[in-house]
């Protein structure tokens, strides 16, 4: 009898790479996820550093961080408050209303928030549980 030459794979070895593949998923889907977080979440680090600037200027130029009138949750962008407009702190995923003082600013220290529950960028939706916030420091932190 002749033996014919068979062609193609035989079920137990696409179950093998069905279940390789399932694996690699399971592992790659999560890291990708992350990585896009933090990326979205480098504007508001941007964006904090702008502020960061302009809070040093402020006591470069004032000797304390205290600015008259500012209250916790205030934004960074109210007249008269600093030197940061509208336009400064504008992305893609965070907007000028994520960014607030955390508290009263004191002598020597500050704390600024940015919620991205807050945006009213165009892709805000994408942001909504990213917060960040950074002190005199200039250290960040998720909160």
């Amino acid at each position: 009898m002749l033996r014919r030459n068979q062609r193609g794979f035989t079920l137990v070895e696409l179950m093998i790479v069905v279940i390789i593949v399932g694996i690699l998923a399971a592992v790659a889907i999560p890291m990708y996820q992350g990585a896009t977080e933090r990326a979205k979440a480098s504007e508001a680090v941007a964006a904090l550093g702008t502020i960061r600037g302009a809070m040093r200027v402020y006591f470069a130029e004032h000797g304390t961080y205290v600015i008259a009138g500012v209250a916790a949750g205030d934004q960074v962008t109210d007249p008269g408050v600093l030197d940061v407009t509208d336009t400064d702190l504008l992305g893609r995923y965070f907007s000028t209303e994520c960014y607030t003082f955390d508290a009263v600013p004191t002598a020597n220290a500050f704390d600024i928030e940015c919620d991205g529950a807050a945006s009213t960028a165009p892709q805000a939706g994408e942001v909504a549980t990213i917060v960040r916030s950074i002190d005199q420091n200039g250290t960040i932190s998720n909160s």
